[in-house]
């Protein structure tokens, strides 16, 4: 016992004094100090803020992370030293040597020898409370803290993982990644609800646009991944997107990131399916291999049932119906809907809820929609009366829909009736000259990242599983 005090006691505080000349200490994350293999002594130094604080008698223990991983690497320091200026939330430097922990805990914790305050955090005033589980209404009120919370660390940690996944699915599968446009002419949705874009100050000109023509935030990168499926068969892009609809619910957002791909050669949607399907089941399996432990806190805190839900998705293959069957399955429902189902009209969040949960809780295609609610460029069925065009819908549990795609229509003539139709032949010639020089059967899809977050992880609230759910911070704050 005499022999561990004296240890204890060697601890430096702050000191000024110099350090043993010892070996430099190797720069780890939490993340990897927990991992380590080699605990005989080897000195470190991490860097992070404090999670906890606990005196005992003769030893102080501090909890410290960095973000690297939801657990917090364990500190072991003299309890002489004055551990008032070390409180919830300071951020600190500690080096020491790292050993194997006799708790059954953890496997490893770190002897302190010199621990340095980097910026001092004042836990009353602190809005994120010590061992206080906050709910996530209350962390959106703090969008500049919450990420310090396990919940939110998370979550993304997970979001980091699941956009490496997206990449390497997509890289594994031979795709080429394309950065397509923020500024754009186009609204390919054909919903107009864009951000108009004016330059400010002294470059504003009055009755002229900065580009000749009105720019705007761009809603899909779809058009431009068109014109690269001429070059390339199969390509991808994974951004931001931005819609001006009401972002003050809990299932919009005004910027979200968006994962689209296009496929030249593609004759059937049977063949987009099987890529979304696969894209999918890959990236969340990925998630549940690299993240285990935070995928494990989002289900059990956040949402409990979802880890048995998200299995369910995952062992089944995604079933498939046309949007007539869909149309009929809702008007037999004995649930009254608030929008009436009707052939020709678009289906309503109610709708696909419902949908999905008729068919057990699985991803359902919704497929072959009627052609006057898709926008111009879906390829035309040419089936008759109904007249629907080739586009396809993925509907999860939770969410809704999650995927939308279909085949193009590369047929020349085709593509010209509908663009004079609706009097966009001259805005988008460029468009129609794609279909004139070397033009293929292809198709494509996007995805909405946010919500295939929410669908894995059961997140009700869609601003909880972006980093900043609003544009500008003073918004940002629900009050």
């Amino acid at each position: 016992m005499l022999g561990v005090r004296c240890l204890l006691r060697s601890v430096r505080f702050c000191s000024s004094a110099p350090f043993p000349r010892h070996k430099p200490s190797a720069k780890l994350s939490v993340r990897d100090a927990l991992g380590a293999q080699n605990t005989s002594g080897e000195r470190i130094k991490v860097q992070g803020w404090i999670r906890s604080v606990r005196s005992q008698k003769e030893v102080l223990f501090l909890h410290v992370n960095d973000g690297s991983s939801l657990e917090s690497l364990q500190i072991v320091a003299d309890s002489s030293l004055d551990s008032r200026e070390l409180t919830f939330g300071s951020s600190v430097e500690i080096q020491g040597q790292l050993v194997k922990s006799p708790s059954k805990r953890q496997n490893v914790e770190l002897k302190a020898e010199k621990i340095k305050i980097i910026g001092n955090c004042d836990a009353k005033a602190f809005p994120i409370k010590y061992k206080e589980r906050h709910p996530l209404e209350y962390l959106r009120q703090y969008p500049h803290f919450r990420c310090r919370t396990n919940v939110l660390g998370s979550i993304l940690r997970i979001r980091s993982e699941a956009t490496a996944a997206i990449h390497s699915f997509f890289k594994d599968s031979g795709f080429i990644h394309i950065h397509t446009p923020i500024i754009t002419s186009n609204d390919s949705e054909g919903a107009g609800e864009l951000f108009q874009l004016e330059p400010s100050g002294k470059l504003k000109v009055p009755e002229e646009n900065f580009f000749n023509v009105p720019a705007f935030l761009t809603v899909s990168g779809q058009l431009h991944l068109e014109v690269m499926s001429g070059a390339f068969t199969q390509v991808f892009t994974f951004g931001p997107t931005f819609r001006a609809e009401n972002s003050q619910s809990r299932r919009h957002l005004a910027e979200f990131y968006m994962v689209e791909a296009e496929i030249s050669f593609v004759n059937s949607l049977q063949d987009l399916m099987q890529v979304i399907e696969e894209l999918f089941k890959a990236t969340a399996m990925m998630v549940l291999s690299n993240c285990p432990e935070d995928v494990e806190l989002c289900h059990k805190f956040i949402a409990p049932g979802q880890k048995d839900r998200l299995e369910h998705m995952l062992k089944n293959n995604f079933l498939i119906i046309s949007y007539t069957e869909a149309v009929e399955i809702l008007k037999q429902a004995s649930q009254n809907f608030t929008f009436t189902p009707e052939w020709g009209v678009n289906l309503q969040t109610e709708h696909e809820k419902y949908l999905v949960k008729h068919c057990g809780n699985i991803p359902v295609f919704i497929i072959n929609y009627p052609l006057a609610i898709k926008p111009f460029y879906m390829r035309d069925n040419e089936d008759g009366p109904q007249h629907t065009v080739a586009a396809v819908d993925l509907l999860v549990p939770g969410v809704g829909e999650l995927f939308g795609g279909g085949l193009r229509e590369e047929r020349y003539h085709f593509l010209e009736e509908r663009l004079a139709r609706s009097g966009l032949t001259e805005v988008y010639q460029w468009y129609l000259d794609l279909r004139r020089f070397g033009s293929v059967p292809h198709g494509g899809f996007g995805m909405g990242f946010e919500r295939y977050l929410q669908c894995i992880l059961g997140v009700d609230n869609i601003k909880d599983v972006i980093p900043f759910p609003r544009i500008i911070l003073e918004l940002w704050i629900e009050r």
